[in-house]
């Protein structure tokens, strides 16, 4: 899997090297025109030299030291959330912790108000299904209208960070240069919403699968992240690795080729590579479905690999880093109410409740 992730005969995108009639691929919908126009300036979709030109004037507001800098707001925001219900014994926790911490982190970073919060979450919802399983045309029409708003909305901030410009990520996008270089209007609408689409659904998930790995097979929490930052970032990382939010990622075919002997794979046919089965290899992890919070090599996939790697990587594992030990840190009791509730998707695994008590 890691081997195809930087396969340069795999991509994202296959109409650069063919053609609609020779993939026999009918023309776009036009009922899901809004949703297509931030999909075409998407990092996740684009291949380069697009992808590095966008990635490279994206990148810099990611780096690891500049991610830092939010740890005291992520860590007064986690504290706050639990006094919110500390006192009440039991708690859904994805609605009331896993949900609210990624979403206002990122929201934070690009400048748009915190009490956009259950809109932003509205909006991503609604255009992440179209990503599940077996959609229909109802799912396609709110995937549109939730895309065409959120386009408006960001439209709406660009305008008012253009006449006056912060220190936010949007900002930073409209200002950043690469030589005579920069970003268009429709790159950086897109590139915004990728970053709260995706920056908030895969920590939200992946906050929801740690809890309930660490519950559902009976292990200490707060056993888990008594030690220094050091053997966090270790517990993280295996927790990650154990369960990832996405399970799978797709690429086409560039060309016609055999990526595995004996497999042939046609141009422009899609492969699935399994992130989380990568995660369970017994090749690469002794004993793979235990959770060893000290394991030496816990490089795992959760993030991808490649041109394509996470580029929010930094800022998913500092909120997993200081959001998971101050919850069992704080409410060393935690227990499972009953079992988790995953949500029913295709492209993310997740759950969807998970009621806790003490």
């Amino acid at each position: 899997v890691n081997k195809l992730l930087r396969d340069k005969r795999f991509g994202r995108q296959i109409l650069h090297v063919a053609s609609r009639d020779e993939l026999g691929w009918p023309e776009p919908a036009a009922h899901v025109a809004d949703f297509d126009a931030i999909e075409a300036h998407s990092l996740l979709e684009l291949e380069p030299p697009a992808h590095t030109r966008l990635r490279t004037l994206v990148n810099r507001a990611f780096v690891s030291r500049q991610v830092e800098r939010l740890r005291p707001e992520i860590e007064r925001l986690a504290n706050e959330l639990i006094d919110g219900f500390e006192a009440n014994g039991s708690t859904e926790l994805i609605s009331a912790y896993a949900e609210i911490i990624p979403v206002t982190v990122i929201a934070d970073m690009l400048g748009i108000p915190r009490d956009m919060g259950p809109q932003l979450l509205d909006w991503s919802h609604r255009m992440v299904r179209m990503y599940m399983f077996g959609r229909n045309r109802q799912v396609e029409d709110e995937a549109n209208e939730a895309s065409r708003a959120f386009s408006d909305y960001i439209r709406s901030i660009i305008s008012a960070r253009r006449k006056a410009p912060g220190t936010d990520l949007i900002s930073h996008m409209l200002t950043a240069r690469e030589g005579a270089d920069a970003l268009i209007e429709a790159e950086v609408i897109s590139t915004s919403i990728l970053l709260l689409n995706a920056g908030h659904e895969a920590t939200v998930h992946q906050i929801g699968n740690a809890v309930s790995t660490i519950l559902g097979r009976g292990l200490d929490g707060a056993a888990i992240f008594s030690g220094d930052d050091k053997a966090t970032e270790r517990a993280v990382e295996e927790l990650m690795r154990i369960d990832p939010p996405l399970h799978m990622f797709t690429r086409y075919a560039l060309t016609d080729c055999e990526p595995v002997p004996g497999i042939t794979v046609r141009k422009g046919e899609s492969i699935g590579l399994m992130l989380a089965a990568a995660g369970r290899d017994p090749n690469q992890f002794p004993d793979p479905d235990t959770f060893v919070g000290d394991r030496a090599d816990g490089t795992h996939l959760a993030f991808g690999a490649g041109i394509h790697f996470c580029i929010g990587a930094p800022l998913a594992r500092l909120e997993l880093q200081i959001a998971l030990p101050i919850l069992f840190k704080r409410l060393p009791g935690l227990k499972l109410a009953e079992p988790p509730k995953w949500r029913d998707a295709f492209h993310f695994r997740g759950v969807e409740r998970l009621d806790l008590v003490r």
